[in-house]
């Protein structure tokens, strides 16, 4: 079997199974598990397969070449797998959750086929090997997710829709625009480590500037940029499920993961920084961290909370990519995995709450503690997580970072980093005290009602999974198989290129 012929059956892992399942009646529950379920773990099993094959110095390419040098390309590297195995890990979880959340509801089998194609988009675009393939997979993506955000199908999520439309195609008109520039005066859009073009010294930089904007206005709205970002909290109108794949898995972290496939394996840090490039990232970065914090201060709603907190954090990839160096590259890039673990973890304990209790405001958190210890304790990790202490995975992003900013002497990047703690503190400490401290208010009579085990078991082990995953991350960060050890050996052949 050809190493080619891998990739391919990565992709068909999640993409057979969710055509099996739209063509399943809604009644056959257990088999539509069934099929969810296999399509995971061999998705799991071809990751790890992948993992080991390229420590061993295979190399896995397909190529097809659709015109004269212009080609659909699929490779295997450092990078995608490490966005591969994140996906594939947080699917798992995911589709756990998604099957106790929506057990009894209706269209389910729809759900489900659009949630694997969601996965089979996101991991295709973590093995894309050139902007052209990228490009197609992130359009995937925007399609495949339209059904998953109208699942509930009333007014709220009829207007998240419009509105996730007018900026989704606006970024792809952009996305692509800025390919074609590329194309226009290179003939190649291929991902090379350390980037290419730098050689192409009879273009002006000025070309190559623009191009760059043009390229960011593209991946910046799945990325959530300010002010690209208004989609992700009207977005909040789906299911817990689809915020959780929203916000931990698949689209924010498509724009952020393609940002930094062309800062470095497009532009070439060198040639970037010679651009005057960086700056612009750190600036907008800097920018989108405060305003998701100070937004996400006024927010009542819980998910909103969350998604304004989208926004912030994930910027901090985009700020790490900024900051030329090891240290803030690794604290960018290490993010990726972190701030998804930690993200979904909140979101599945407010999907939770909300299922469970009806809780969907912040004021109605109170003694939830009491009620539900587990899903309080898993959203009091992943919280604390997000402000950076330790020993959660969040404090290594932060402490990264925050070493990359001192080693460029980028002082005010250090206070932004300060400031934005400062605010996630703010508006996740005292959810956490509402939790712990008060007392149930007296509209919560359901609470006070319930007397079965805290939410069903699906629901509340995935929650605990990944609010476990927080804390080994973070201590066991520099241990031989954890993220940031993986994120370590990227950047290492990134700047030695």
């Amino acid at each position: 079997m050809s190493n080619s012929f891998y990739i391919i059956l990565l992709l068909l892992s999640s993409f057979v199974p969710a055509l099996i399942i739209f063509i399943l009646k809604e009644e056959r529950y257990y088999l539509r598990n069934f099929f969810n379920l296999i399509g995971i773990f061999f998705k799991l099993f071809f990751v790890f397969f992948l993992i080991k094959a390229v420590l061993n110095n295979e190399e896995f390419v397909f190529r097809y070449e659709f015109i004269k040098d212009l080609e659909f390309v699929l490779k295997v590297d450092y990078l995608s797998l490490l966005f591969s195995t994140l996906s594939s890990i947080l699917w798992l979880f995911t589709t756990f959750y998604a099957i106790g959340y929506l057990k009894n509801s209706a269209f389910q089998s729809r759900f489900f086929g659009f949630f694997s194609l969601c996965v089979t988009a996101t991991v295709g675009l973590s093995m894309a090997g050139n902007l052209f393939t990228f490009f197609l997979f992130y359009e995937f993506l925007t399609l495949v997710t339209i059904p998953l955000i109208i699942h509930n199908q009333n007014l709220e999520s009829k207007k998240a829709l419009i509105i996730y439309l007018k900026y989704t195609i606006f970024g792809g008109v952009m996305f692509l625009a800025g390919i074609s520039l590329l194309y226009s005066q290179t003939g190649s859009v291929e991902f090379v480590s350390g980037g290419y073009l730098d050689q192409y010294t009879q273009t002006t930089p000025l070309f190559w500037q623009i191009s760059f904007v043009i390229l960011i206005l593209g991946l910046g709205v799945k990325a959530a940029i300010f002010p690209l970002h208004g989609w992700l909290p009207n977005a909040m109108a789906a299911p817990a499920p689809v915020s959780a794949l929203l916000h931990a898995v698949a689209v924010v972290k498509a724009g952020a993961f393609g940002i930094i496939r062309v800062v470095y394996e497009v532009y070439g840090i060198n040639f970037i920084q010679e651009l005057n490039l960086l700056n612009f990232l750190m600036i907008i970065s800097c920018v989108t961290i405060l305003y998701g914090s100070v937004m996400a201060l006024y927010q009542t709603d819980i998910k909103k909370r969350l998604a304004y907190s989208t926004v912030s954090q994930v910027s901090y990839i985009v700020l790490g990519v900024s900051i030329f160096g090891a240290f803030g590259t690794i604290g960018g890039m290490v993010h990726l995995v972190h701030q998804g673990v930690m993200k979904i973890t909140l979101f599945f304990c407010a999907g939770a709450f909300a299922l469970t209790y009806g809780i969907k405001k912040i004021e109605q958190m109170n003694g939830l503690g009491k009620h539900m210890p587990l899903s309080s304790i898993a959203f009091t990790i992943a919280a604390l997580g997000m402000i950076g202490l330790p020993p959660t995975a969040g404090f290594m992003t932060k402490w990264y970072l925050s070493l990359g900013s001192i080693d460029n002497q980028l002082w005010i990047v250090l206070v932004v980093l300060a400031l934005s703690s400062l605010l996630n503190a703010a508006y996740f400490l005292p959810l956490v005290y509402r939790i712990w401290f008060l007392s149930p208010i007296l509209q919560n009579k359901q609470i006070e009602s319930y007397k079965g085990f805290e939410s069903s078991l699906l629901l509340v082990l995935p929650l605990v999974f990944t609010a476990i995953l927080t804390l080994l991350l973070g201590i066991f960060a520099f241990s031989d198989y954890s993220a940031l050890r993986w994120v370590i050996d990227i950047v290492k052949m990134e700047y030695s290129s």
